[in-house]
């Protein structure tokens, strides 16, 4: 189930780490929308902030980088398509539509889009990501 990954369309660590919330609180975020104006095979973008987490929006087709979080659990909440997790060290898990997973910080993980996938991601703001070969 591997294959070559794409790297240059994805954010470098530092981008994403760095990345700001595009919204402020008691800003209504339509989210339908936003995810709907994506149009190139991978976005993710910070929305909102909350306390010290942040909820993200990703879009994207296919296959993400080997990686892990050392400081910040992450939440994957499938909206629309279904997406793998895959991991170095136990069984793949698919989610569909309004199903979740919470990939504790420090565990080496992908994701895997199974066509057009849209997901909410909860995790710590300015989460460092460590990629791996």
């Amino acid at each position: 189930m591997s294959g070559p990954v794409d790297e240059s369309r994805f954010p470098s660590a530092g981008d994403y780490a760095g990345e700001t919330a595009r919204h402020a609180a008691l800003e209504m975020v339509d989210v339908g929308a936003l995810q709907a104006a994506v149009q190139v095979p991978y976005g993710n973008q910070v929305l909102l902030d909350v306390n010290r987490e942040c909820l993200r929006l990703a879009v994207f087709e296919g296959l993400y980088r080997w990686h892990r979080h050392p400081d910040s659990d992450e939440l994957f909440l499938v909206v629309e398509g279904a997406l793998e997790i895959e991991f170095r060290d136990r069984a793949p898990v698919r989610l569909a539509p309004w199903q979740c997973l919470v990939v504790p910080a420090g565990t080496v993980h992908r994701t895997r889009a199974l066509g057009r996938t849209v997901n909410l991601t909860f995790e710590r703001q300015g989460a460092a990501t460590e990629f791996e070969d």
